[in-house]
């Protein structure tokens, strides 16, 4: 009885991961393969459209920001995710994205491997020693499993490797299944983790690929995203050879341990019918329409879901904008579209910012750090500039008496809003409603909040990126707090000496010609849109303000981009320290 023990499994394997094109007309086989592979494309392409519509850039940015702010733990937190996912049947493919993405093809592969290799080995352990009695129940509900067992009673870790490779079963469904069967514990973790190395590191790729796109850390050249494309490609046919070369190996393994029991279930089946059957390998009708009626099936899920992921990102395409500003603001500032509303307003009445400028040069000095302390002493002189500004004449001002007002209110509230929470280490300790969403601050008639003024009144209505190197948040992160107030008509040289300072000191910026490499602060990162709408990329604004960085540039020499940490400690005296 040795040879009687699993004739089934080639069967429900082979019905399990091949098409039925073999069972069906050549020519309905060719069709139903022609809209598989067009509805794959679809969907493919679909993804990529919602990818490039909405701000995944900044969902990513903002995950790459909280993975860095855990250090080392950024990839250990990663991992644990992973391996409570597989655990609780969830699916890892977006896990798997996102660590190729954040971090690149080796260090993603890594974090992926070792997560889903201990998710594995523990639902192992949860189904043999722990919920035994609960998974069986799960099994007896697979028509796979129990082929599969009797298959691993006689092959071992070999028929592990290899349905680790084939598409048979879902890997979750898998980790807890082995627990039931006889296959011991450590050569199933070292096989499993061996054969999960192709599909993890597709899938990585796909991740990594994918964050190149959306993130555009840097401007890639032609040759650069070839070599991507063809290494995908290659990692995708690859991958499928090694799954079609398991599945064909599976059924090799199996095949002669498995004839007899089919031949004996048969038999038994035709002596109770009265029937009988001179070839016990024969497909019968009724498994043939059940074959032809599994790959109609497929065919119309496939179109079914290319259909409505066409639909879905077509929607998306169109009311991207609105989409996005719903969405945007989990993730950072929102994007905006800078355009020059007053340009052609050149003249009107001026603005006294001679308080604020005092107050400026007795408690801030040249390199930006504020005496927070003083300032709270002086704190009434400060409360008579900015009532002063609330009763300006907005409307009548011509655009640089705008913007200068515009800056002075946003620096002078923030002021303002710190020293009436003194004692702090950062202004993130302010609660979050009294910080920048807090509606209090009154500029021309009007009561704004920080990020009313920001993203409502400065970034929309006036083309002017540097505003990032002057509005100041309290941070030491953040660009040096100017001892002099903006004035109308010095905005411009003002602005341009505030970038220029920006682009000189190393908490800001910093480049490395040999390598060459890019460091800059996370304002470019945060702004993205709004430096690439005035010099097409962060890294061409930037170049506009080192001249080793613009002659690098002139040379086709392409720098990779990271970002500088972002110190939120409060840029008072007591912190200060070299810029």
């Amino acid at each position: 009885m040795e040879n009687i023990k699993a004739s089934s499994i080639g069967s429900t394997l082979e019905r399990g991961s091949e098409t039925t094109d073999a069972d069906t007309p050549a020519g309905t086989g060719r069709i139903h393969s022609i809209i598989r592979w067009i509805s794959v494309i679809l969907i493919l392409g679909s993804i990529l459209m919602i990818f490039r519509s909405l701000p995944f850039d900044q969902a990513m940015s903002a995950m790459k920001t909280w993975i860095a702010g855990l250090g080392f733990w950024g990839p250990v937190v990663l991992t644990l995710m992973y391996i409570v996912a597989t655990v609780l049947f969830v699916p890892g493919t977006i896990l798997t994205l996102v660590a190729g993405a954040i971090f690149g093809l080796g260090v993603g592969t890594v974090i992926v491997s070792i997560g889903s290799t201990i998710g594995a080995s523990l639902a192992f352990l949860i189904a043999r020693y722990a919920a035994r009695d609960r998974v069986a129940k799960l099994a007896a509900g697979n028509r796979h499993f129990g082929a599969i067992d009797r298959a691993i009673g006689e092959g071992g870790w070999k028929i592990v490797g290899l349905l680790r490779l084939s598409p048979a079963l879902p890997f979750n469904l898998q980790n807890y299944l082995y627990g039931l069967t006889p296959v011991a514990f450590g050569p199933y973790v070292l096989t499993s983790w061996i054969a999960m190395l192709p599909g993890t590191f597709l899938y990585v790729y796909l991740g990594h690929v994918t964050g190149a796109a959306i993130g555009a850390d840097r401007e890639r050249s032609t040759a650069e995203w070839a070599m991507l494309a063809i290494g995908l490609l290659a990692t995708v046919v690859v991958t499928v050879y090694v799954t079609r070369l398991a599945n064909s190996k599976l059924k090799e393994q199996v095949s002669d341990e498995t004839d007899t029991q089919s031949f004996d279930d048969d038999n038994t089946r035709e002596e109770s019918s009265g029937e009988a059957s001179l070839d016990p390998s024969e497909p019968r009708p009724n498994e043939n329409n059940a074959s032809k009626s599994s790959g109609q099936s497929r065919t119309i899920l496939f179109a079914s879901v290319a259909i409505v992921m066409l639909a879905a990102a077509t929607y998306v395409r169109v009311h991207a904008e609105t989409i996005e500003k719903s969405l945007s603001g989990w993730f950072g500032p929102p994007r905006v579209e800078m355009t020059e509303k007053y340009l052609t307003v050149t003249s009107g009445p001026t603005v006294d910012h001679s308080q604020l400028n005092t107050l400026l040069q007795t408690y801030v000095d040249d390199d930006g750090w504020v005496d927070y302390e003083g300032l709270q002493k002086d704190e009434a002189k400060l409360d008579e500039y900015l009532e002063q500004i609330a009763r300006a004449p907005f409307a009548d001002l011509g655009r640089n008496e705008k913007l200068a007002l515009l800056i002075n209110a946003y620096n002078a509230s923030t002021l303002k809003l710190v020293i009436e929470n003194l004692p702090i280490e950062s202004i993130r300790d302010i609660p979050e409603s009294q910080r920048w969403d807090a509606v209090r601050w009154k500029v021309g008639g009007q009561t704004w909040s920080l990020n009313q003024i920001e993203h409502e009144q400065i970034r929309p209505n006036f083309a002017e990126p540097r505003i990032h190197f002057a509005l100041v948040c309290a941070a030491i992160g953040c660009p040096p707090l100017r001892n002099t107030a903006y004035q109308g008509e010095r905005i411009d040289e003002q602005l341009q000496q505030q970038t220029e300072y920006v682009h000189r000191h190393a908490t800001w910026f910093e480049f490395e010609r040999d390598e060459p490499r890019l460091r800059l602060t996370r304002l470019y990162d945060w702004y993205r849109g709004d430096f690439e709408q005035a010099e097409g990329s962060v890294t061409n604004f930037a170049a506009k303000y080192s001249s080793e960085l613009r002659e690098a540039m002139e040379a086709e020499q392409s720098p990779t981009l990271d970002w500088l940490p972002y110190d939120w400690r409060l840029n008072g005296l007591n912190n200060q320290q070299p810029r």
